[in-house]
């Protein structure tokens, strides 16, 4: 038996969806992208003539649940399956939308730019519990805002194999990612069957999708990319301080985006997701952490469950602004919530301050904690110990179990051992290394695993044409930035412009 976690009725969940449908009926969605809303109107969807809204009729929307994927899988970027998405299956990924990065070398926040990006990518790359990665950050401090996003991408993608949790920042911007993607397969239909990145589309709240939102969704549809829908519900400011009340709400914009990709292409993976917050009467702040927000959480993936559907969810981060006692009771209780409820694909790990920070020693540190939430949701199961009597036994002749067979055999299963960031020391041992703060520890590991890094092979033709696409968008005559290099003792070894290591070439796919 798996451990779950039940906050919802079934027959209150019949009834959220229920409503749902009929806000999007009768109230319909305003759809403000152009070519998005043509679409729609040609499908034969309803517009409403006094608002202007298109109106969705439940029969509409209840073919395009049908027509979802249950699973899909997300592939390396060397074609390799990577992660299955749906059922129970949960992945963590670093969250997204970081302004600024916590500087573990200075404790500074500040602007990030290229180099802060690349350590990143390199520290995600190897950490065990990070299922893949996500253009968590922005580096507007060096690049050009319209390219930025394809610049991270770039990033991603020349550091590390693993797939990307991404999106475009323009109207116009998935094209370019996608054409740089591509360059890894054979062609856009090897890239449509062996995906490499999921892609968030956004719900701009008030039962509307803005032209960019609209867009993205078009061209990643278009072009295969999963996406995964993601309303900011703010309960107490546009929806509902109540929480059947927000899930309604936040059903209703999930659906919608759903179904306008069904429209735009039947059979194209969308994950339920979202990015609720409850709305701070006192501070006006919107903590997603709040545990109204969390609540909410797992009352939309149990609507979606209940639908079949695979699950997004914006957890395991925290609003603090260091890596502090509130950072870890935040971030590790809301990531055991997200196991619980099988979330496939959870953003948070690294993130603080309304996720306008990102940090690299809370990415190491949230690793361990989602380590330990996989751990606890592990299928509970006899395994050799039933029946008992003759463990009973062995205990009783050796008063002790550690050198019994039974433990040799299961016990580097069974037990999940921390990382050095992890105090489990006793405070004599813990006395002796030096007493050890948090922070060190943390920081301490950061180093080390940036210098162990190892970079992955890349043609240098792909890399050399992915930056041809990134300059094409530039308005400026500024140079692409410069990519540090590192030896394996962490220390700086130069640097190369617009360009990572180049290693040998290797077949695509």
């Amino acid at each position: 038996m798996r451990p779950t976690i039940n906050v919802v009725s079934d027959d209150l969940i019949d009834k959220i969806l229920d409503e749902a449908k009929r806000v999007l009926s009768e109230i319909g969605v305003e759809v403000r992208g152009a070519q998005l809303r043509r679409r729609l109107l040609d499908h034969g969807l309803p517009m409403d003539r006094q608002s202007e809204r298109i109106l969705f009729p439940p029969d509409v929307v209840d073919q395009a649940i049908a027509s979802t994927p249950r699973t899909f899988t997300l592939f390396n970027r060397d074609g390799g399956p990577h992660a299955e998405l749906g059922s129970d299956n949960v992945h963590f990924v670093p969250g997204s939308s970081g302004l600024k990065v916590l500087d573990h070398r200075t404790s500074e926040t500040r602007l990030a730019n290229t180099r802060d990006f690349a350590e990143y990518v390199r520290l995600a790359d190897g950490l065990p519990n990070i299922a893949y990665l996500a253009t968590a950050f922005s580096t507007n401090d060096d690049i050009e805002p319209q390219v930025s996003d394809a610049w991270r991408l770039y990033l991603c993608l020349t550091h590390s194999l693993k797939p990307v949790v991404s999106g475009a920042f323009t109207e116009h911007g998935v094209p370019r990612m996608a054409e740089m993607m591509q360059l890894f397969r054979h062609d856009r239909e090897d890239l449509i069957q062996r995906p490499m990145s999921i892609f968030t589309i956004t719900a701009t709240g008030m039962f509307r999708y803005s032209e960019d939102s609209c867009q993205n969704l078009l061209d990643c549809v278009e072009c295969g990319i999963p996406i995964e829908v993601v309303p900011v519900t703010l309960m107490g400011l546009i929806a509902p301080v109540t929480l059947v009340g927000a899930t309604v709400f936040h059903t209703s914009d999930v659906l919608a985006g759903l179904t306008m990709a069904q429209i735009v292409k039947p059979g194209a993976p969308v994950l339920f997701g979202g990015a609720p917050a409850a709305f701070h009467m006192r501070a006006a702040t919107s903590p997603m952490i709040a545990v109204e927000a969390l609540h909410l959480d797992m009352a939309y993936v149990a609507v979606a469950k209940s639908l079949g559907l695979p699950t997004q969810s914006y957890m395991a981060l925290s609003e603090g602004k260091f890596l502090d006692a509130q950072a870890g009771a935040e971030t590790f209780g809301s990531a055991l919530l997200a196991a619980l409820a099988g979330v496939n694909s959870v953003s948070g790990p690294g993130m603080l301050d309304y996720v306008l920070v990102f940090s690299l020693e809370k990415l190491v540190f949230d690793d361990e904690l989602c380590g330990q939430a996989l751990h606890f949701v592990r299928e509970m199961k006899p395994v050799e110990d039933l029946p008992t009597v003759d463990l009973v036994r062995r205990l009783l002749d050796d008063q002790h179990m550690i050198t019994a067979d039974h433990t040799m055999k299961h016990w580097p299963n069974e037990l999940y051992l921390p990382g050095a960031v992890i105090d489990r020391q006793n405070r004599e041992n813990w006395a002796k290394a030096g007493a050890p703060t948090l922070a060190e520890r943390t920081r301490q590991e950061v180093e080390r695993r940036l210098a162990a890094y190892t970079p992955p092979e890349i043609d240098e033709g792909i890399e050399a044409e992915m930056q041809r696409i990134i300059s094409a968008g530039l308005r400026g005559d500024d140079p692409l930035p410069e990519i540090p290099e590192f030896s394996n003792n962490g220390g700086n070894r130069g640097e190369r412009r617009g360009r990572g290591r180049r290693q040998t070439r290797r077949s695509r796919g």
